[in-house]
């Protein structure tokens, strides 16, 4: 930040529009005179710290600008660590707008200015009052998008990472003692009690390290989802697998191949992670300039995805049991190698409704049909097991929460993760965790 933090700053800290509350809050090392400008020098110095109190708000020629709840907080004991002082009032976009201003003009001489997006956080991160894995996991908090991703955020804010990455310095530091140890005091006859100790130790912090390393995966997933393309021919029930998955009619599907032109994208929650899925053009040789321009996004999207799905027609798919790669697209045969490094593949066989297959996993490939609904359970529990989700269960919903509805893409179509992760990278968004951009 090229601003100092010893100057008070300012922000609108409810999200945009109209709302029956809003908030302005106020953080720095000297806010009083600000307090009695916007207060009034009575009612000021009559301010519990943490206690509510019921007040009128006023501009400099103290007429009422709202009526409403102010709390002021001393430091230490508030979230920047800073004094703070949260007024709620009207959530008025233009009464909010005015309380701001009047704020900023009453600490002008303090160079009270306004708050830049997550700087509050940013104060509560520089003043030790949360560490960095917090400050990601408030804006984690705020962009959940599932129950389970919310949870996970909780606990991330209640500060259950930081103590399992404390846990592993502190065995870190141990293992490290005794090597030590062994080395510097050879006559000790420690070297082989030392080493075999070290071994036990060295081999419980990989146990530990892939446990944390585990959960920060699964910790992006529930954050940015998982991308699923669904690929193959013309026809092959791409987008009616789309709107199953959905639960409803998101592509338009008719007997004509080559109906979807365009990728589309949805969101769809299952089991409580986000799967966002995109349906593409069939992949098949043509003289349509419009086709192959789908085409070659059905190959961007491929390279982009971290499943994808490949769909084969069961009325034509080769024997159970058959080599995997006979599944053929021969009009585009080196379309797989387009597939990401770090994606999984799953071969759907759809249509059985009409071939007779039984629904479910068999022989490397998961048979369903995506007109009856048959096989996609096994589906289901398939991409969930690809996102490790399967040795999750406590962050799993609780059994009354919705588990396969569908969302419309978040705004522009970014993630909770589109500012850059993480923790293990050294990086922070405590300077971005509220849409409005000030936020906490």
């Amino acid at each position: 930040m090229p601003h100092s933090d010893e100057v008070p700053i300012v922000a609108i800290a409810t999200a945009p529009g109209r709302a029956g509350i809003g908030v302005v809050r106020v953080s720095g090392p000297q806010i009083d005179p600000v307090v009695a400008a916007v207060l009034g020098p009575e009612l000021a110095a009559r301010l519990r710290p943490r206690h509510a109190t019921r007040a009128r708000f006023l501009d400099a020629h103290q007429r009422v600008i709202d009526d409403g709840i102010a709390i002021l907080y001393r430091a230490p004991h508030s979230y920047t660590g800073q004094d703070v002082l949260e007024l709620q009032g009207h959530g008025g976009p233009l009464v909010l707008r005015m309380l701001q201003a009047r704020c900023l003009e009453a600490g002008r001489a303090l160079g009270a200015r306004l708050a830049e997006p997550g700087e509050f956080t940013l104060r509560a991160f520089l003043n030790d009052r949360i560490d960095l894995a917090q400050a990601e996991a408030v804006a984690d908090l705020i962009d959940a998008s599932t129950e389970a991703a919310a949870r996970s955020a909780s606990r991330s804010l209640a500060g259950e990472f930081s103590a399992a990455l404390a846990q592993l310095a502190e065995q870190l530091t141990q293992a490290r003692a005794l090597i030590e140890a062994t080395l510097d005091f050879p006559e000790e006859d420690l070297e082989e009690l030392g080493a075999r100790d070290v071994r036990e130790q060295v081999a419980s912090l990989q146990r530990s390290v892939d446990e944390v390393m585990r959960r920060a995966r699964l910790g992006a997933v529930l954050r940015d989802g998982l991308r699923v393309a669904l690929v193959g021919a013309p026809n092959v029930g791409k987008s009616s697998l789309l709107n199953a998955l959905a639960g409803q009619d998101v592509a338009i599907v008719t007997a004509h191949p080559g109906t979807t032109r365009d990728r589309i994208e949805r969101s769809i929650d299952i089991g409580g992670l986000v799967l966002n899925v995109i349906d593409t053009a069939g992949l098949r040789a043509t003289a349509d300039e419009v086709e192959q321009l789908g085409i070659d996004r059905t190959l961007a999207a491929v390279g982009e995805a971290d499943i994808v799905l490949e769909l084969v027609d069961a009325t034509a798919a080769p024997e159970r049991g058959s080599p995997l790669d006979s599944i053929p697209l021969a009009s585009i045969p080196d379309w797989r190698q387009r597939i990401g490094g770090h994606a999984a593949r799953i071969v759907v066989i759809n249509k059985i409704d009409l071939s007779g297959e039984l629904p479910g996993p068999n022989a490397g490939r998961l048979y369903i049909s995506a007109k009856t609904g048959a096989g996609l359970d096994s589906l289901r529990a398939e991409l969930l097991h690809r996102a490790g989700w399967d040795h999750a269960p406590s962050d799993r919903p609780h059994a009354g929460s919705p588990s396969g509805g569908c969302r419309a893409p978040a705004a522009g179509g970014a993630t909770a993760g589109a500012g850059g992760r993480r923790v293990a990278a050294g990086r922070t968004r405590a300077g971005r965790d509220h849409r409005t951009g000030h936020g906490r």
